[in-house]
């Protein structure tokens, strides 16, 4: 999975068709079953979406057909990232990675 952050462009804002443009896009990534989730952030200019790509210039072509990007009211940036969750036991380690101390 990939995550693309947003940044805001100082000084430029999105207009209402352009955050229209947008959400038709992520609807488009939901209807691919691309979409995993997406929001703007509420203490910081921007938001993200996390998605799932073949790889990561796939991430980034999806980034770059964003209207936010491609009419340039966004920046952005793409991680790649996996999920911790239960399924893989939260990435934990197991034992030997040397934060338990030693046995008595």
């Amino acid at each position: 999975m990939f995550v693309i952050l947003f940044e805001k462009v100082p000084g430029v804002e999105a207009s209402r068709q352009q955050i229209r443009r947008h959400v038709q896009h992520v609807r488009a990534l939901d209807s691919q079953g691309q979409l995993v989730l997406c929001g703007p952030f509420t203490d910081h200019p921007g938001g993200m979406i996390v998605l799932r790509a073949r790889d990561k210039a796939e991430a980034v072509r999806i980034a770059e057909a964003d209207p936010f990007v491609s009419e340039g009211t966004r920046t952005f940036e793409v991680r790649t990232w996996e999920l911790a969750s239960a399924e893989n036991d939260f990435m934990d380690p197991g034992p030997g990675d040397g934060d338990e101390p030693p046995p008595p």
